[in-house]
């Protein structure tokens, strides 16, 4: 039975697998890459999820979607998710050898973006509630722990979060994520706590609340109005991973240059300079927000094309930050 009287940092039981605390660092596409995930892990996230993986590029083989996959060898349990409309191929994807270093697969029903929703993917299966269970279904059988995160419905109006998780736990999920947004929103507005605490009086698996949370404060206005199990963090920890560590009340200062160097030691070896570069000088323009000129800093991180341009703009940044 799910806890209904959750704290943060409260520990939580997917399957078999027991996670630490309840802290959930959200899959987004372009950013949770195993050198971020580790610095999540590094400020007390409990669970981290791969980035958004195709199931129908898994089994083309395509490489770029494989890459997606890559986990460190030391990275604590961490979630694949997953993508597609097709049961079998949701099916083959759990049981290939590209997840077979993950016991938990997520599976994807609220990404609201036009490219995935017209396939009839991510927040679509919203409108086809069978197809959504006959996916669930199939998925299970692979032997994983199976989540689903979606959204409470497709436009406002039209809510059916309850509906739709009493659906996922009826077809094996062991855990939901429900964002409290419709698909119509996409993440703007506040998040719905009354669906989301709907859907959490609806099943009894852990039900993990998603939408809106930047703060301890969010984190504890939302366990509280929803009676959720625990959060799900997604922009805020893009902007600031340290943010897992300020919601749990372990730390409130973070060494910013020191957990880019972090980021850029680890993607190099495996993604190489270019797509290294590419990447930190868009991680490091979010990491120094609200630092003094960081405007014109961030027009001069754009700007560097090499590893050592950026290390040089990087000394400067945090230079003149400690002056």
């Amino acid at each position: 039975m799910a806890n209904a009287t959750a704290e943060i940092g409260d520990g939580i039981q997917i399957g078999k697998t027991k996670i630490r605390n309840n802290l959930f660092c959200a899959p987004l596409a372009g950013y949770t890459d195993f050198a971020f995930r580790r610095l999540c892990y590094s400020f007390g996230a409990g669970l981290c999820f791969t980035e958004m993986v195709s199931a129908k590029g898994l089994r083309f083989n395509n490489a770029a979607t494989r890459a997606l996959l890559y986990k460190a060898a030391d990275e604590p349990q961490t979630a694949a998710q997953i993508f597609g409309n097709d049961p079998a191929v949701m099916r083959a994807a759990c049981e290939s050898e590209d997840l077979k270093d993950f016991e938990i697969v997520d599976i994807n029903m609220g990404c609201p973006v036009p490219k995935v929703y017209k396939n009839g993917e991510g927040s679509a299966l919203l409108g086809d509630m069978p197809l959504a269970e006959k996916i669930i279904a199939a998925c299970k059988k692979s032997g994983k722990a199976v989540t689903v995160k979606f959204r409470i419905g497709l436009e406002k109006g039209k809510i059916v979060a309850a509906e739709f998780a009493k659906m996922c736990a009826g077809a094996g999920a062991d855990m939901i994520t429900v964002h409290g947004r419709t698909r119509d929103m996409y993440y703007a507005g506040e998040p719905d706590f009354g669906a989301i605490a709907a859907a959490k009086r609806a099943v009894d698996i852990p039900v993990i609340a998603n939408g809106g949370i930047f703060t301890r404060e969010d984190a504890q206005k939302m366990l509280r109005e929803t009676g959720a199990d625990g959060v799900m963090i997604a922009r805020a920890a893009m902007y600031d991973p340290h943010v897992f560590a300020e919601i749990s009340g372990e730390g409130t200062e973070w060494d910013r240059r020191a957990a880019i160097e972090a980021q850029i030691a680890d993607m190099l070896p495996f993604y190489g300079e270019k797509f290294t570069v590419v990447q930190m000088r868009k991680m490091a323009a979010f990491y120094i927000r609200g630092m003094r000129g960081c405007a014109q800093w961030r027009s001069r991180l754009f700007a560097c094309d090499t590893l050592a341009a950026l290390r040089e703009t990087l000394c400067e940044i945090f230079s003149g930050a400690e002056q």
